[in-house]
Order: C-alpha cells, then structure tokens, then sequence
C-alpha cells in the first residue's frame, strides 16, 4: 500500500483558502466514471462530466493539489515545446493546425473558465515572456514569434533593449511576448477546481490510494484500502505520480523534481524596475529557468532542482544566487520558502494521451505546461469519456511505449541537467 502524501511546505498555502475535507472512500460505490488523480486534469475533467449529469468519483492519494498541481510555478503558458510549423509538419494538414490552434488557446480557455467559477486564484493575464539568456537561443525565439506572428497571434518580438526593459536586467538578448498568458496561486486554483466540481456533484476523496484496477462485466472495479468503485469508465491522470496502476504506464515517462524559491515581499524600493509590468518569465535554454513576482510582490524563482523532496530554500542556492545575479539590487533578500514537486516528462516532449483499453483514458506527461495545457484538455477528455470515439481530440492519441534503462532515471536526469547548465552557462 503507497502512503497518502502531504502537501509540501509552499508559499502558495500562506494564501489559498482552506483545503476542503475530502474524506476517504468509505465502503463501495458505483459511478459511470472513475478519476484517478485528484490535480488539474482529474479535477477539471471531473467538472465537465457533473456538469453534464455523468455520476463522478474522483480518488487520490493525498488531498487535491498535493502534487505538481498545486505546487508548480504559477505560469500559464500558452503552446507547446515545438514550433508550430513543426507540429503541422508531425501530426499532418488535418490534426496539426488543430493542434497549434487548441494549445496555443489553452491560456484563453483557464482564464475564461476561471471567470465563468468565480475562483479566487490570484489569476493575472500578464503575458509570458520567453527570454534568450544566450545568442545561440536568441535565433530559436526569434524563430517562434515569426511563426507565431504569421499565424496572427497577439505575439511580438522584443529586441535587447525591450527586453532589459521589460524584465529589469540586461542579461538576456531578446524575448517573445504572448500576451494571452500569465500566472496564478496553483493550489488556489486546484482547490477552486475541487470546490467547483463537488459543486457540480462530482464525489472528491482524498486520502484514498487505487490500489488495483479490475476489469468487470460491464465496466471496471478500483480496490482502495477502505472500499471499491465500480465504474464503467476510467481516467487516469496521475502524471509525474504514476505508479503500477496501469501496467506498464509508469515507465512512459520520467519523473522530475521541479523546484521553487520564495521570497518575502519585495519593497517598492526593491520591486522598481523588475517585472514591472508582472510577466511570467521562462528562459529558452537546455535547463530552463523560470520566475515571476506574485500577487505579495514575492519573487517566485523555480527550476530543476534536487531529485527529492524538499522543505527550505537551502537546497535551492543555484536559483537564488541567480536572482541577485540578474537583479544585483536583490543581494540580501530573504528566501523564505523552497518546495519542489514531481511533474511527468515524456521522451519525446509531447503530451501524452492513450486509450489502452476500451472506456480507459490516461493523461500524463505535460511536460512543464501542465496549469493550462491539462485545463483545456480536460474538456475534450469529458467529452471522450461521454461520447467515446465520436468525440474528435486535439491532441493525439498514442501508444503506451517504455522508455528504455527506466530504472535509472534518477542518475539519468542528475546527468542530463548538470550537462545541460553547463552548457547553457557557455552559451553553447
């Protein structure tokens, strides 16, 4: 039996409302579809399906946003890892624009769904800047604005100097804006989306690992340690925390520790030219980097971090000494809070969508993107879980394929992020 797990010590709780009591399953229950994975994905998914009158549990192990959910940077970034023209060239004339279209409108589809359930989230439509730390990146961001500009998205590109401005260092060669994005509290939002969907009439427990997935006449069977639901449908949207559910399913990703530095609220002294117009800011890089300032005025630095839970800022040194670095007014603010959690990512950096059986949806692998990226799938995924096939998906679905020498990942990932800051440090 896995453990229920905690909520990390982040700074996000000091302001989103209280977690709501999801009490363990008790007993058995039946339901037309089960979730598994109580974060953004399962959550949302689950809103659509009792709004649409379909009878809904959702399980976890721990209580709803423990995870990457509502411990991730904050950002709402709109697109995916490549390029639009690359991904038409993928997935072909018919899915490929279709797909451009669906993930760069994610951040639209969050902010609207926000609205329409009134959640108090700290949610700010402040744009995304992606910023080239190097001449090599420069080129690749420049690259994307274009495609992005043709395309007519309100996207623009900012030189070194518009950059400077905009971020409040000269550190970077130039940046894309997309003002369709911004940054929210993670865990205000995951508990919204709770609220919301229990609301609606959708069942949240939490407390309740799956134990075992059975396939029954007419449906499925999940054992938990205090009950069973019986369910003619099943979501699996356990990502960076996907276990032997699913045979086989946890070794088509890796997971990775993405890691969080908080400061205490900046001074106005302090705050003056820095992010002043309060953009969620990610690097073009191997290793990326990624930062904003919340709704306090506290400086959010995150990036790859330890491959293990922890609970302070000391761990975090790389990204902290990086603030003073960019912004040298910082040297000597106080780092009140570090934090990581574990997200999904996929070999080849897209996310991933299976249907390993009939009435079986996993979702996992979001790559980073997962605040508006799992928040505009999870509609279609509703509706794929009510209309089966007939429903058309943005995304495509894929086969479940192992990533070889899995079992190494831990030394994998160290290797590959080490290699990778040292490159981006050389500008290589």
């Amino acid at each position: 039996m896995t453990a229920p797990l905690s909520l990390p010590p982040n700074v996000y709780s000091l302001d989103a409302p209280p977690s709501l009591p999801t009490r363990p399953l008790d007993g058995s229950r039946r339901a037309s579809v089960a979730i598994v994975g109580a974060g953004i994905v399962g959550l949302t998914t689950a809103l659509h399906l009792a709004e649409a009158g379909v009878d809904t549990v959702v399980i976890d192990q721990g209580e709803p946003g423990w995870g990457a959910s509502g411990n991730n940077g904050g950002q709402l970034n709109p697109g995916l890892k490549f390029d639009p023209d690359e991904i038409e060239r993928i997935w072909g004339p018919d899915l490929g624009p279709r797909m451009v279209e669906f993930a760069y409108g994610t951040t639209d589809r969050t902010f609207a769904l926000i609205d329409r359930l009134g959640i108090a989230c700290e949610a700010r439509r402040s744009g995304t800047l992606r910023v080239a730390r190097s001449a090599r990146s420069m080129g690749g961001v420049a690259e994307t604005a274009r495609q992005c500009m043709v395309r007519g998205m309100p996207v623009s590109f900012l030189d070194r100097e518009e950059t400077a401005v905009a971020t409040g260092t000269s550190a970077y060669h130039g940046a894309m804006l997309d003002r369709r994005g911004g940054h929210l509290n993670p865990l205000a939002y995951v508990r919204g989306l709770a609220a919301a969907a229990i609301a609606a009439g959708a069942a949240v427990h939490g407390r309740t690992p799956a134990l075992a997935l059975n396939r029954r006449p007419g449906g499925w069977s999940i054992e938990t340690p205090t009950g069973t639901i019986e369910a003619g449908k099943i979501l699996i949207a356990t990502n960076g925390f996907t276990g032997d559910l699913w045979p086989g399913l946890r070794r088509t990703v890796v997971p990775v520790f993405s890691a969080i530095a908080a400061s205490e609220p900046l001074g106005a002294d302090r705050l003056r030219g820095v992010l002043p117009d309060r953009p969620a800011v990610y690097e073009s890089g191997r290793i990326t980097v990624y930062y904003r300032i919340d709704a306090k005025g506290r400086l959010l630095m995150g990036g790859r971090g330890p491959m293990r839970p922890i609970g302070s800022p000391a761990p975090l040194a790389y990204l902290t000494d990086y603030a003073e670095t960019l912004w040298p007014q910082l040297a000597g603010l106080c780092w009140t809070h570090g934090w990581n959690s574990r997200l999904a990512m996929t070999k080849d950096h897209w996310p991933h969508l299976h249907e390993p059986a009939p009435d079986v949806l996993a979702y996992l692998g979001c790559n980073g993107r997962g605040v508006a990226l799992g928040t505009a799938i999870a509609k279609q995924l509703a509706r794929r879980l009510i209309d089966g096939s007939a429903a058309r998906l943005d995304l495509p679905v894929v086969e479940p394929k192992a990533i070889r020498f899995h079992a190494l990942w831990p030394l994998g990932v160290w290797s590959v992020v080490q290699h990778g800051r040292i490159l981006d440090r050389l500008g290589l």
